[in-house]
């Protein structure tokens, strides 16, 4: 799933309890963990690639990358943290949960080929070979279920 998305989806569904921002950085942090820090490194040194569409080649990405991804992108390391926040901040925590929310989106689609999401990492490296986010019979009803997220939100809870 698209990283705009995923903060979308982390806004609409845990950003009603006075944190939408907290909610809305938490839906997008897992990718920001891994790729938002790849372009930061790459701004910071002047490495910055061409953009001529499409994600960049797994073989131009450091290892880095792949740990934060693996790391970012479990339940474990999820769980663990909100767990933690949870006994200092119960409302920050429930702004947390776009994170693992992220994770639930992310497993189903993405392929064995680009980035497949461990779940249970570092415990287990177990991932689905889902199918692509960027296949249109994923994409536009992602898109929509956003808009109807928001739409309920707005009419609904005033939001």
């Amino acid at each position: 799933m698209d990283t705009f998305s995923h903060a979308l989806w982390g806004r609409g569904l845990f950003g009603y309890q006075g944190m939408p921002w907290i909610a809305l950085f938490f839906g997008a942090m897992p990718d920001l963990a891994s790729f938002g820090a790849l372009i930061i490194v790459n701004i910071i040194t002047g490495n910055v690639p061409e953009f001529g569409g499409g994600p960049p080649s797994l073989d131009t990405l450091p290892n880095w990358v792949f740990l934060s991804y693996d790391i970012f992108h479990s339940y474990v390391t999820a769980f663990l943290i909100i767990t933690i926040v949870y006994y200092f901040n119960k409302h920050y925590a429930f702004a947390m949960l776009g994170w693992p929310f992220h994770i639930l989106l992310d497993f189903p689609f993405h392929s064995k080929e680009y980035f497949p999401t461990k779940l249970f990492y570092p415990i287990s490296d177990f991932y689905f070979d889902g199918v692509p986010w960027s296949n249109p019979f994923i994409w536009f009803p992602n898109i929509i279920g956003i808009i109807i997220l928001f739409y309920w939100r707005k009419k609904y809870h005033n939001q």
